[in-house]
């Protein structure tokens, strides 16, 4: 967010949102994955907040799973000082013929979809008010309207997702989309949210990491001139560090690459007080095709066995495998 926000959240007294380390996160080890419902444990969480703990005071959370639940009575329960944005995992309300893996729905799944999604709504609603001392705001989605997403929701139903939600809770409210949406279909949501969420991926977009930086403030102030006066937050902005040449090209993805950017990215949005959540802490097998250099899987600061990549070596020397060990 630039600068200092100041919001009046439903008649009450303006909000700050100071600008610091913020990371997304998800806990998910090899063998766990949310698509089968294998969640991380108390334990697991526990390690992974005291690493982050060192160096973030805000995390980003995409739903309001039991391991959403459980981040959240870490925090509380080890008198953790993070600042939660909780998200919702929003299902499909509409087909969508653009998507390249296919998001073609009966309309009874879809019937369905609406139903769980109503439902995720009520659990978003009784988290925020349940951790109202550690959720600092909620996004309504993730990635539901881009042309290429697989859970698309109509314009329409977020606005009125996001209309319920600010009647039940004091939290400001936003919605974490790509920076292209923005620009023009997503004007009616804007003006009902309190601050706008955006991703930026330059890796993604066949840029190099000569001309990742500047492509990244290109897409932040292409949706700060949109909506002047509005406060924008960069939800997503990383590299991966692997990459089969499926949508990224192998030389394009490596530690070093990752280092580079992420210092680069830290430079600027510091300078601007820009509050900007890094994708993401840890590795997750789980996402992604089945091969192992899929790129999904590649984004995390640390590898899925918390050893610190490049990025973070040097502040997390006590967790780099010495030579002998190694």
């Amino acid at each position: 967010m630039s600068r200092t926000a100041k919001r009046k959240i439903n008649g009450s007294p303006p909000l700050h949102f100071e600008h610091d380390n913020a990371i997304c996160y998800s806990g998910y080890r090899e063998g766990q994955s949310p698509l089968d419902r294998t969640y991380p444990s108390y334990d697991e969480v526990r390690e992974d907040l005291l690493i982050l703990a060192k160096n973030w005071k805000y995390l980003r959370l995409y739903d309001c799973s039991p391991h959403a639940s459980t981040v959240l009575g870490v925090i509380r329960n080890e008198g953790l000082d993070f600042k939660v944005m909780l998200g919702l995992d929003m299902a499909a309300e509409m087909s969508n013929p653009h998507c390249p893996w296919g998001a073609e729905f009966s309309d009874e799944t879809l019937t369905l979809n609406r139903r769980r999604n109503g439902m995720q709504v009520d659990m978003l609603i009784a988290l925020a008010k349940r951790y109202s001392d550690t959720v600092f705001s909620v996004s309504v989605g993730n990635e539901a309207s881009v042309e290429w997403t697989d859970h698309m929701v109509p314009v329409k139903n977020l606005v009125a997702y996001v209309k319920a939600i600010k009647s039940q809770i004091d939290q400001p409210v936003t919605f974490c989309e790509n920076y292209v949406p923005w620009t023009y279909k997503l004007e009616p949501l804007a003006a009902e949210l309190d601050f706008i969420s955006i991703h930026t991926y330059p890796a993604w977009e066949y840029r190099t990491i000569e001309d990742a930086l500047e492509f990244t403030k290109q897409n932040y102030h292409s949706v700060v001139d949109h909506y002047p006066g509005k406060p924008v937050v960069i939800t997503e902005a990383g590299w991966t560090t692997a990459a089969n040449g499926r949508g990224i090209e192998p030389w394009n993805a490596s530690e070093e690459l990752q280092a580079s950017y992420y210092e680069q990215l830290l430079e600027w949005t510091t300078e601007e007080k820009i509050l900007t959540f890094v994708f993401e802490a840890f590795d997750e097998p789980w996402k992604g095709s089945p091969d192992p250099l899929e790129p999904e899987k590649h984004w995390g600061l640390f590898t899925v066995e918390r050893t610190p990549k490049l990025v973070t070596q040097e502040l997390y020397a006590e967790l780099v495998p010495s030579v002998a060990s190694a």
